[in-house]
């Protein structure tokens, strides 16, 4: 089990509302499952299955399932125009 904090930018930031979740997970399925809990808000669901999601700088998948443990940081970038 990991504790993780998941950091929301631009308007996957807007449709929750705050800048970030911090909470235990065992997976990264996990913890995409917890926030949509968090937030049930249809406009936060459909913003979140746009975004890019990044483990450690590198992008993961979104129905990636691997095991977390300690601390975790993830980000949820929405997609975005320019430089």
């Amino acid at each position: 089990m990991a504790v993780v904090s998941i950091r929301y930018w631009a308007s996957v930031r807007a449709a929750a509302g705050v800048e970030r979740d911090v909470l235990e997970a065992s997976s990264t399925r996990a913890v995409l499952d917890a926030v949509r809990e968090l937030h049930p808000d249809p406009e936060f669901t459909r913003v979140l299955g746009l975004c890019a999601i990044m483990l450690d700088g590198r992008r993961i998948e979104q129905t990636d399932d691997r095991p977390l443990e300690g601390y975790v940081e993830l980000e949820a970038l929405p997609p975005f125009a320019g430089g």
